[in-house]
């Protein structure tokens, strides 16, 4: 599988990133072999967060890290800002100093490692003061705790906010991105139009990230809406399906496989994050890296999936 370098920096990621949200649901024997697999079809990169599985997600990859994976051999990343208060109806976020670092030391002990090569902020907080943020990356890259930074679900602006007080370069930014989420991109396709999809809600997100060589991870390739469903054989969605299943074939992949495909034929060089825990479909969705779809098959996935080309 290919690699890139991630904002344009020393770290070599495999396009294919393999989302860790639901392995705390795996026995050992099982999550061995499903991170065993992704190391063996090229997946280098591994996305945790603090809050996935109450932490539990990461102190089981941890254990695995102890024992089954040379640390040297991947690279891992995690989010930290989303805090769960004293009852479950209430959730915030805390992008303050204090919480960064102290969710840092956390993340490392429950990873059972020493660094972390990429950290990124989970969402952004209305609250946050961007000199605070810049003390936190600053302490925490000199204690040789986190190596790397990035945004997670930040717009263009709120991006170069927080860049402009950091003289650590941002290098990535996580968003939602696919075929029924797309979003990022339908102002560009439907620029200089009355149609509600010209209607900018990013700022120019995909653009500024491309100028500034900022590496888009897109995660929840195969949802529609926010968190709605998934695409995958809804009737909402028989014509995209039927369209995926006949390029599937014409390329002798799955349809999630080619969704992946479309993502990364974007020129914008972005990452695909992967959450399955099925190790089989790991292994289908893996050989999306291996094609190139068309322009015409690319806008015809665009358009099935009820997107408009004017």
């Amino acid at each position: 599988m290919d690699r890139i370098k991630l904002g344009g920096s020393e770290l070599e990621a495999s396009r294919i990133v393999l989302g860790c949200m639901r392995i705390s649901e795996l026995e050992t024997g099982a999550l061995a072999r499903h991170i065993g697999t992704a190391i063996d079809c090229g997946i280098n990169l591994f996305d945790h967060a603090d809050i996935y599985g109450s932490g539990e997600c990461e102190r089981k990859f941890g254990r695995l890290l102890a024992t089954e994976v040379n640390r040297e051999d991947i690279l891992i990343q995690s989010k930290c800002g989303i805090r769960q208060g004293a009852t479950k109806d209430i959730q915030y976020y805390d992008l303050s100093k204090t919480h960064i670092i102290g969710s840092v030391d956390n993340i490392l002990k429950r990873l059972e490692t020493e660094y972390l090569d990429l950290l990124m902020l989970h969402r952004p907080d209305a609250l946050m003061d961007p000199e605070e943020i810049s003390e936190a990356f600053d302490q925490l890259h000199a204690t040789g705790k986190v190596r790397h930074f990035g945004l997670s679900n930040f717009n263009a602006t709120q991006f170069d906010f927080i860049q402009k007080y950091t003289d650590h370069k941002l290098i990535t930014n996580q968003v939602q991105f696919g075929p029924a989420a797309s979003h990022m991109i339908n102002s560009g396709i439907q620029a200089n139009t009355p149609f509600d999809g010209a209607a900018d809600k990013d700022g120019g997100l995909l653009e500024q990230s491309r100028m500034n060589n900022v590496t888009l991870q897109a995660w929840s390739p195969f949802h529609y809406g926010y968190f709605e469903g998934i695409i995958m054989d809804d009737p909402k969605f028989d014509v995209l399906n039927a369209v995926l299943e006949n390029i599937g074939r014409s390329h002798d992949v799955t349809k999630n496989a080619v969704v992946v495909a479309w993502i990364l034929r974007h020129p914008a060089n972005m990452q695909t994050i992967i959450g399955t825990t099925d190790t089989k479909r790991l292994q289908n969705i893996a050989q999306a890296a291996e094609i190139e779809l068309t322009r015409e098959e690319w806008y015809h996935i665009y358009k099935a999936a009820g997107n408009m080309v004017p």
